[in-house]
């Protein structure tokens, strides 16, 4: 898929993980699998059990774009998850937490091997979407059959986290019309996928990251 190929070149997480010693890219691998397992990051007393110096281990992920940081050097997130409230809610492993963009959200069924529950809404008309997947990713019900997923590439800058930029234009459209609309209002850099795909490039992007 182009579009996994792309968003990698802005955001090249599995490249980075992979070039980490293997303490790094398992405390990496703890550090998403800890919002599922207790609904938020791992703290710097559990970190500390998994490598020799917690601020060297958090400076290295955060450095390679693994780890989102707050200004006071704080986790806040773990692409495709962050402790921040934003729009996609996951409901997975009897815990609630929050995803990075729609994209993001996509993600958590198919990395953890979990069904998951996604509630989130439309960015046109602010009206109501609920995605619910099976463990495998597949979608199993969803609140309308035509869900858009619709990245603005235009979004990303160079001198902002992908957090804080593309992040921010990666949303669902609830409506063919609606979503066509929105393509055709910029479609040199805006770009619209169906929910089947959407999945497809969610896990292709995030699941390697388990691996």
């Amino acid at each position: 898929m182009r579009a996994v190929s792309r968003l990698k070149e802005i955001l090249p997480l599995e490249q980075r993980q992979s070039q980490l010693d293997g303490k790094l890219i398992n405390l990496h691998q703890q550090l998403l699998r800890s919002f599922v397992d207790k609904g938020r990051i791992s703290n710097r007393i559990e970190i500390a059990g998994l490598v020799d110096d917690v601020d060297i281990a958090i400076e290295v992920l955060s450095e390679n774009k693994l780890l989102v940081l707050s200004q006071h050097g704080e986790i806040t997130g773990a692409y495709p998850f962050t402790m921040e409230p934003r729009d996609h809610e996951i409901r997975i492993n009897h815990h609630l937490i929050h995803a990075m963009c729609a994209l993001d959200a996509l993600a958590a069924a198919p990395m953890f091997a979990r069904s998951a529950e996604i509630n989130s809404r439309c960015c046109i008309s602010g009206e109501p979407v609920r995605i619910v997947q099976l463990a495998s990713g597949e979608v199993e019900s969803a609140s309308r059959k035509d869900i858009h997923f619709a990245i603005d590439w235009g979004a990303f800058h160079q001198t902002t986290s992908c957090a804080e930029s593309l992040c921010l234009q990666m949303n669902y459209i609830n409506g063919e019309q609606a979503a066509r609309q929105w393509h055709d209002e910029d479609f040199e850099r805006r770009e619209l996928f169906t929910l089947s795909e959407a999945v497809a490039f969610s896990s292709q992007f995030f699941v390697p990251l388990m691996n």
